[in-house]
């Protein structure tokens, strides 16, 4: 039994050791491409000589008339903000309704805005663009915002509502002994509780909306002046020419202040999607 369960302990650390591996070298190539000049970089992709490495291709994609790097961090930063805030506030009262309501009905609610979870935003874009329009929102901030918050609902309400269930009654009872009505309960009583698991989905919703390209890219549309970091990128490349000193160094901009908050954070992230899970 100990001979199995070391071989299998083997076979799954060498699986995870390839897949990490795997995962990490287009990050490594973005990287290490991004301080080299053209030529280097279609020699010698994966290497790196610190003799010819240089940031000024770093700064030449930071100052890119282009792409104002800065104006896509401001404008995306908003984004994210807009879309949790939309989000966020839907969903935690959505959330207590179907946490804390008995029957087969919150349950095959629950389940509805489950299964949005298994549907990629790209599949149902085409006919929200359609509703978009009828609403006279299509080409326009409030559209963008409205869709992907919405795209966003799903996993955060399924979350929230497993926090909630391990969150005892009592709290919900003592407070309408006291007189509050059911939304005083929510902000007042249970949303201070949610806190761990409101930043958890704060968290994994930014990057979500942070790396969408297509939404912003059809909604917006290509000619728009506002434009997220990821269709910045988009914008700053050329269609008829790949130049290679814009590219790394400009993809590079758009995912380090992620990846960072990504790394940084990824603790927090954990401990809420645990906590979320207990009775979910």
């Amino acid at each position: 039994m100990r001979r199995t369960n070391r071989i299998t302990n083997t076979v799954r650390i060498a699986f995870l050791s390839v897949l990490s591996l795997a995962m990490l070298v287009p990050m490594y190539i973005m990287i290490v491409n991004a301080f080299k000049p053209q030529q280097e970089i279609l020699l010698s992709p994966l290497g790196l000589d610190l003799g010819t490495a240089s940031t000024e291709y770093l700064e030449a994609a930071w100052n890119s008339t282009q792409f104002p790097v800065v104006e896509g961090y401001a404008f995306t930063i908003f984004l994210v903000v807009a879309c949790n805030l939309v989000a966020i506030g839907f969903s935690i009262p959505a959330a207590y309704v179907i946490a804390r309501t008995p029957g087969i009905v919150f349950a095959a609610l629950l389940m509805f805005f489950v299964a949005g979870m298994f549907i990629p935003a790209q599949i149902i874009l085409v006919p929200a663009i359609f509703v978009l329009k009828a609403l006279g929102l299509m080409g326009t901030i409030p559209g963008l915002v409205l869709f992907m918050s919405a795209s966003m609902i799903p996993f955060t309400l399924f979350i929230f509502s497993g926090y909630i269930r391990m969150l005892p009654r009592t709290l919900d009872e003592a407070a309408a002994i006291d007189g509050a009505g059911r939304l005083r309960v929510i902000w007042t009583i249970i949303f201070p509780l949610m806190k761990p698991i409101v930043a958890t989905a704060f968290i994994l919703n930014t990057l979500s909306a942070w790396n969408d390209f297509v939404s912003p890219q059809l909604i917006l549309g290509p000619g728009s002046q506002a434009k997220t970091i990821t269709t910045g990128v988009y914008a700053a490349v050329s269609s008829y020419s790949t130049n290679y000193e814009v590219v790394f160094p400009t993809l590079l901009l758009a995912v380090a202040p992620i990846l960072v908050i990504f790394i940084a954070l990824q603790r927090f992230i954990l401990g809420g999607l645990a906590a979320g899970a207990v009775k979910g």
